[in-house]
């Protein structure tokens, strides 16, 4: 058994620990809802831009976009979105083992993949597992800006439209509450098909240059980097949740474990005066 002091110190330096990562816990509960309030915002911005682009759609029947075109899929890209940080529990880890698991299962079919990296993390674990990377990000902060994605969304969106990839996939963490975290890989490329409804009412543009092809092809673009920037941002919410429950049960795992450290403290130290007990005694029998 350890000595008092060896237990006393162990017992200083856990509880170091524990104030630690009770700091970063309110940390990540306060970028938590920083990042949930913008991640709410951005919703109303790209249900507004399906409004629009539906009504473009509608108005131009015999155009077929070509972020909406159907080919065979041969040639896909996945676009992987993970954290910059860890001490995030499993968050990364169970995105990247779906993301894995969904490329097996394409590749057995005869597809080429390749991946778009959003996230330190993403790029640590595919320059270990291997693949084709052809674009990759990091370091975007806690409150990334849509310029730094834009780089990266436009060699995807070129390359599409060019025929070099038949479809596009989004993996990312969705929230769905502060204690559960969705991994999943959604289709990005080609968008699905916008259908009219009858019971809504239309109207007609009036262009300015009269070039509604090109509008609606630029209005397209737009929409598919909004929507891989609220996928990045959900991200964060799901990192900051994450690791709010990390530290938190870090926090807490740290308080038993002190607990036990002391009444194994308490222990040694009630053996030690005993056993002074003990000599003091039998010295005094001894003379």
């Amino acid at each position: 058994m350890a000595n008092s002091k060896e237990i006393k110190n162990q017992i200083a330096s856990i509880g170091n620990t524990q104030k630690i990562t009770s700091a970063m816990e309110k940390v990540a509960v306060s970028k938590m809802k920083k990042t949930q309030e913008r991640m709410l915002k951005g919703r109303p911005y790209a249900n507004r831009m399906v409004e629009v682009i539906s009504h473009l759609a509608i108005g131009q029947p015999e155009y077929k976009p070509k972020y909406m075109e159907e080919r065979e899929p041969k040639n896909i890209a996945i676009i992987v979105v993970t954290s910059d940080k860890g001490l995030c529990g499993g968050l990364n880890a169970n995105l990247l083992r779906e993301v894995t698991s969904f490329a097996a299962k394409e590749a057995q079919e005869g597809k080429n993949i390749s991946y778009s990296l959003i996230g330190t993390k993403g790029q640590s674990f595919f320059r270990s597992f291997g693949g084709n990377v052809v674009s990759a990000t990091e370091k975007l902060g806690d409150d990334p800006s849509i310029e730094q994605l834009v780089g990266s969304m436009k060699i995807l969106l070129d390359a599409f439209a060019e025929g070099e990839y038949d479809r596009v996939y989004l993996a990312s963490n969705k929230f769905v509450n502060t204690m559960t975290q969705q991994p999943g890989v959604e289709q990005l490329l080609p968008l699905k098909k916008i259908e009219s409804e009858e019971e809504k009412p239309r109207w007609d543009y009036i262009y300015e240059p009269d070039d509604s092809r090109t509008l609606l092809d630029g209005l397209m673009g737009r929409y598919i980097e909004s929507l891989v920037y609220q996928a990045v941002i959900e991200n964060i919410a799901c990192e900051q949740a994450a690791k709010m429950v990390a530290m938190k049960s870090a926090t807490d795992n740290a308080g038993n474990l002190i607990e036990e450290l002391q009444l194994v403290y308490n222990n040694a130290r009630q053996a030690a005066i005993t056993q002074e007990i003990s000599e003091i005694v039998g010295g005094a029998e001894a003379l």
